[in-house]
């Protein structure tokens, strides 16, 4: 990865709903029982912050990808629900039995919002692009040495090792499919830049307000592959920026929006049960770790980082976020292939306190002093921190919790002295596509200079284990989940990372809308042209 800044951004914003208060009648205001002013055939989407941080879809890597999915679309979407990737613009593929070959087979009749046909040709040329440049989530592509399209439907890509090239064109980022010819001679990405769009997917882009409460709006693309039936269809697509917490839920009950992004846990229990709203909760991917300093202090004592693991009240955390969150197995979340239960660590105060003073330290020892550092207006993790806190006093271990913003903290947690660094750091992971490998990969795996991996944790035979287990992926899935399960047992016993929780998606919208469904692979997105407004 290249930038960790605009994947943040997306966190912050959505964060920042939940320290907004909610203060007199949770919200309410304007009419009740699921207005209905805004037009039948569109979808507004309230969402946290800004949508369009960039526009070029090899790039994108923060919150436009609620919008990008809307306009442009992948070879393949994986289906969290039965965790199997299913056709999008290519109908088939297969791959040779030593991975290194993947053919994929195009879907006939596809055009771009340019008019373009969409071909093989055009497909290798987006894809290379993406490659070229390098940046956002472009590593996806990391195997890919040639690429060929001997007709127009077939891409064969070759791979210089084996790599599961079907979770990786079901990517959230860098695997978008645009027509590379859409700026007639003009640099692609100023184009791009100026509020243009190349893509096959239902919507098009009509009007991009920067900076206004209404930002974007889109239009079906009446040529889209899919067909458009006004009954079954949303018609228009537009995001509305409502950041206070109360607002949106005022604009909901209103019917001015017809779903919202996020609210504080209180809002959103308000429209359970409504007349005229619905209500739903689904675990996401978005995983927060305390990843603890393994390379200097305190916590370079593994017995010293067990103790802090049974010192903590997981339970009660995970009740002070009320729904908000659940417990966290090992690091790869519920829902996606890899996970293994069993792997959660259990307070048990009397155990800390007996491993510490084994150590040197504890009750009747001398006090460990340990800095924690958060993102600062995180409302959630400050909570966690708070907490993390009080539980830690009451083995004498001190912690000095501060907030900071997020390039600060990542500054502070990359320097180059040591002594600069915190002991724990709070952070948030998910995947760039559906694959376990991002968390071993990016946290886990020996870095010479940190940059992801900020407990500085190096185990030489897990990463050899990593780097086998992305390349049986793609070959033998069966087998790289067993090996993913044996690794999260090597962290488990390690401790160099606390798994706090997985983040629930607490989602309030009209009742007019049908065929929602919360797919965590693509954080906060949601699939217009997947949803029917009711009669």
């Amino acid at each position: 990865m290249t930038t960790a800044r605009f994947r943040w951004l997306v966190v912050l914003a959505a964060f920042a709903v939940a320290a907004a208060a909610c203060t007199g009648d949770e919200g309410g205001g304007g009419t009740t029982g699921g207005g209905t002013n805004a037009e039948p055939d569109t979808f507004t989407y309230s969402v946290t912050s800004e949508v369009m941080i960039g526009w070029d879809p090899a790039t994108g890597y923060s919150n436009e990808v609620i919008a990008l999915h809307n306009i442009y679309e992948t070879l393949t979407r994986y289906n969290a629900a039965t965790q199997e990737v299913e056709p999008l613009l290519a109908e088939s593929w297969d791959s040779s039995n030593d991975g290194l070959t993947w053919t994929f087979t195009l879907r006939d009749g596809v055009t771009f919002h340019t008019g373009n046909p969409l071909t093989a040709e055009a497909a290798k040329a987006a894809i290379e692009r993406t490659m070229e440049i390098g940046e956002g989530a472009a590593y996806i592509w990391g195997a890919v040495k040639k690429i060929d399209a001997p007709d127009d439907t077939t891409l064969v890509f070759h791979l210089s090792y084996p790599s599961p090239l079907d979770l990786v064109s079901s990517g959230t980022y860098s695997a978008y499919i645009y027509d590379t010819t859409a700026s007639s001679g003009q640099d692609l990405g100023d184009w791009f830049a100026d509020g243009n769009d190349a893509g096959t997917g239902p919507y098009m882009v009509t009007e991009f307000n920067p900076g206004d409460e209404i930002e974007l709006r889109l239009e079906a693309y009446p040529d889209y592959w899919g067909g458009w039936d006004d009954a079954d269809h949303y018609e228009r697509y537009v995001f509305r920026v409502t950041p206070e917490a109360n607002t949106a839920a005022q604009l909901l009950r209103a019917g001015e929006v017809s779903m919202v992004q996020r609210m504080t846990p209180q809002l959103w229990a308000s429209f359970e049960g409504q007349d005229g709203f619905k209500t739903e909760s689904a675990p996401s991917w978005q995983t927060l770790f305390g990843l603890l300093n393994t390379a200097d202090g305190p916590l370079a004592d593994p017995q010293v980082r067990e103790a802090v693991t049974k010192a903590i009240d997981y339970s009660g955390m995970i009740a002070a976020l009320e729904g908000a969150a659940d417990p966290l197995s090992g690091v790869v979340p519920p829902g996606l292939w890899g996970h293994t239960d069993g792997l959660e660590y259990q307070q048990n105060v009397d155990e800390a306190r007996t491993m510490l003073e084994q150590a040197g330290f504890g009750p009747s020892g001398d006090p460990i002093d340990l800095s924690l550092t958060y993102v600062k207006g995180d409302a959630d993790e400050e909570l966690v921190s708070t907490l993390m806190k009080s539980n830690l006093a009451d083995v004498n271990i001190n912690l000095d919790v501060r907030g900071l913003q997020w390039e600060t903290q990542w500054d502070q947690g990359k320097s180059a002295n040591p002594a600069d660094r915190q002991d724990i750091f709070i952070f948030y992971w998910w995947p760039d596509y559906p694959d376990p490998v991002s968390w071993f990969y990016n946290l886990f795996r020996t870095e010479k200079e940190p940059f992801f991996n900020l407990s500085y944790y190096s185990n030489p035979a897990l990463d050899s284990d990593i780097d086998q287990a992305s390349v049986v992926a793609a070959t033998d899935r069966d087998q790289a989940t067993q090996m993913y399960g044996d690794m999260q047992q090597i962290l488990f016993d390690d401790a160099p990372a606390i798994p706090l929780y997985t983040q629930v998606y607490q989602r309030a919208m009209l009742g007019s809308v049908d065929g929602f469904v919360d797919n965590p692979a693509y954080p906060n997105v949601v699939f217009g042209y997947e949803l029917t407004p009711a009669a």
